[in-house]
């Protein structure tokens, strides 16, 4: 545990059991002490474990259960009490430093490959940088707050933050801070891949009357005149809206639930699964394609942000599952 303690960027381990937890965690009793900046013993129902086996913060709260990974600041899992989990993980998911497969992936400082040239990582540096805990506590009404940040992005213009609270909703923020004197741009997403019963039979509601670009025709223009449905033939979608409107359900009748999906400081959703005949050839999805459809909060395509210096700018997200009953 001490090497995990190092991997996580938390410091030293001081004692420790191993014990079991119902939904996919495995629960390890440890004080791993900070570097002088937020002892996890000081944020009551969080602590280190696996999950999936990735190294995460785990969270419990009297509401929910999530998993964090210090791996790329990665959102792993959230399950809110007597709840199905709300994120899919790969069950082929590879070892750092392959970005994860699932959860919320934090694209940042660019989306895909916007803007950029050369031969740079897909998605940015966010989602493969190891990221700290610089703080957090319980909130009135017992719900926990972590606040994280990246480290060995010091290269970069921008500065990252990430703050997380988890009760009944997860509210999940990411604050770009440009501290020079001339604006810096930027495209960003939190790429959810929601867990689903089957990527053909749910559907989004938010999103109808609304243009995308459909990256799978040359990010040709084309009119959302329903809701979102994956297509029947191919049945594939990765399809930017820009000018979004910020609220989305992804509804889903084979788990009898809706997710909700608020977002601030988001201009553009992106609707993503690969559909069979993409899946085949990605080795961290292949027959497991069905089981998730992506909702994004995001600033992508046209959908640039402009950061002045000396300034900071916020994007956020609130997740909420609701039954259809």
């Amino acid at each position: 545990m001490e090497d995990a303690c190092r991997r996580a960027g938390v410091g030293r381990r001081t004692g420790g059991t191993g014990t079991g937890i119902s939904g996919g965690y495995r629960r390890v009793t440890v004080v791993c002490q900070a570097h002088g900046v937020s002892d996890f013993d000081q944020i009551p129902g969080v602590s280190i474990g696996i999950h999936q086996g990735l190294e995460a913060i785990i969270v419990e709260t009297p509401q929910a259960r999530a998993a964090v990974s210090l791996f790329g600041g990665h959102v792993l899992s959230f399950v809110p009490t007597g709840a199905v989990d709300v994120f899919w993980v790969s069950p082929l998911v590879k070892a750092p430093p392959t970005p994860i497969r699932g959860g919320t992936p934090v694209c940042w400082p660019y989306f895909g490959k916007e803007g950029q040239t050369g031969d740079v990582p897909s998605h940015g540096y966010a989602r493969t940088a190891r990221w700290t805990v610089t703080g957090g506590g319980v909130l009135d009404g017992g719900d926990v707050e972590v606040h994280l940040a990246p480290v060995g992005l010091g290269h970069l213009d921008l500065r990252l933050r990430m703050t997380l609270r988890i009760g009944a909703s997860l509210e999940q923020t990411l604050s770009t801070t440009n501290p020079g004197t001339r604006p810096v741009r930027l495209t960003e997403a939190l790429h959810n891949y929601f867990r689903v019963s089957d990527a053909t039979a749910v559907h989004v509601d938010g999103l109808a009357g609304l243009t995308y670009l459909d990256k799978f025709d040359d990010m040709a223009a084309h009119e959302q005149d329903c809701d979102w449905r994956l297509p029947a033939d191919p049945a594939r979608s990765d399809r930017i809206y820009p000018g979004a409107g910020g609220r989305y359900l992804l509804v889903d009748p084979g788990l009898g639930r809706r997710i909700e999906i608020v977002t601030q400081g988001a201009r553009s959703a992106v609707v993503w699964n690969p559909g069979e005949a993409v899946a085949s050839g990605m080795a961290d999805v292949g027959l497991h394609w069905r089981g998730f459809v992506c909702v994004e909060a995001a600033n992508a395509g046209p959908d640039v942000v402009e950061v002045p210096g000396q300034t900071t700018h916020s994007m956020s997200q609130t997740i909420t599952v609701s039954s259809l009953d």
